[in-house]
């Protein structure tokens, strides 16, 4: 994988439409034509890796660091969440990547009460963290490095719980693959964060969040009424991270993508918010003016 693209997740076209070739195909044409040239790798249902390799390849884009996301706790069975990381795997790979974001997400009581640790128990995350490492290491063996990525509303929410996770897996069975936004939102200072686990670092999802609903402010929301108000999520320079301090924490050998995420759009159209997030993404990386 070549990294330090300025990659993008199509998010806002496929959170309520689905992964269809119809609805990214759409995105696809949309975000080339702003600048983009790498997308979160998501292979639609009933096309093949090399299927869409050319489909990318049709619109000037390759494939860029994609996710696998499970709730890891007693939910699920491990034996069959470990065959679906192997088919995971086997399709990353033959896409020609070599690593993966690995994120747990929707405990029900932490998407009814997001970003404060909601319904917390000591043996969910134990059972988590166990479950997380033996999906580790099914995706190590068949050649992805995998990546902690941060997620509100999940097993591992807080900053407890994160660290928790990746002291407990250490460094030699997870890396880090941050995200700005949701770090943030779980009260984590995304700067700091990075800078103690630099070493780990190998991808990045670059959003920014509005004052709004942080550091107790969001009352009753639940996790969707945050996230759909359009001032939670902020296109990146929009809200209150600190960019500089974040990528002044990389490490100098950083070689995974910046790729912009931002979940819903601030502004009317999902066209105008790319284009503010890629000429953010041009002037930070690029020194456009």
């Amino acid at each position: 994988m070549s990294g330090g693209r300025i990659a993008v997740n199509p998010i806002q076209y496929w959170a309520e439409a689905g992964r269809t070739k119809k609805v990214l195909d759409q995105a696809f044409r949309e975000l080339s034509a702003i600048g983009f040239t790498a997308v979160k790798a998501d292979i639609p249902d009933g096309l093949t890796p090399k299927e869409y390799l050319s489909w990318l390849d049709g619109f000037g884009l390759v494939p860029s660091t994609s996710l696998f996301s499970s709730p890891f706790d007693e939910t699920i069975d491990i034996a069959a969440e470990t065959e679906r990381a192997k088919r995971f795997a086997a399709d990353q790979v033959a896409l020609g990547l070599d690593r993966t974001m690995v994120s747990s997400v929707a405990v029900p009581a932490r998407m009814d009460r997001p970003a404060v640790g909601a319904d917390f128990s000591r043996s969910r995350l134990d059972l988590a963290i166990e479950n997380c490492g033996v999906i580790c290491q099914v995706l190590q063996a068949e050649g992805l490095r995998p990546l902690h990525h941060s997620h509100v509303g999940g097993v591992f929410e807080t900053e407890t719980e994160i660290t928790a996770l990746l002291d407990g897996l250490g460094v030699d069975l997870i890396g880090v693959g941050a995200d700005t936004g949701h770090l943030r939102w779980a009260g984590v200072d995304p700067a700091a964060f990075l800078s103690r686990y630099a070493d780990r670092v190998g991808a990045l999802h670059l959003k920014d969040v509005f004052a709004d609903f942080l550091d107790g402010r969001a009352g009753d929301a639940t996790y969707r009424e945050q996230a759909g108000s359009k001032r939670l999520w902020a296109e990146p320079g929009l809200g209150v991270i600190d960019f500089d301090a974040v990528l002044a924490a990389l490490p100098t050998d950083y070689d995974g993508d910046f790729m912009i995420e931002v979940d819903e759009p601030s502004t009317p159209t999902k066209v105008e918010s790319h284009q503010i997030s890629y000429a953010w993404a041009e002037r930070t990386f690029l020194g456009a003016s």
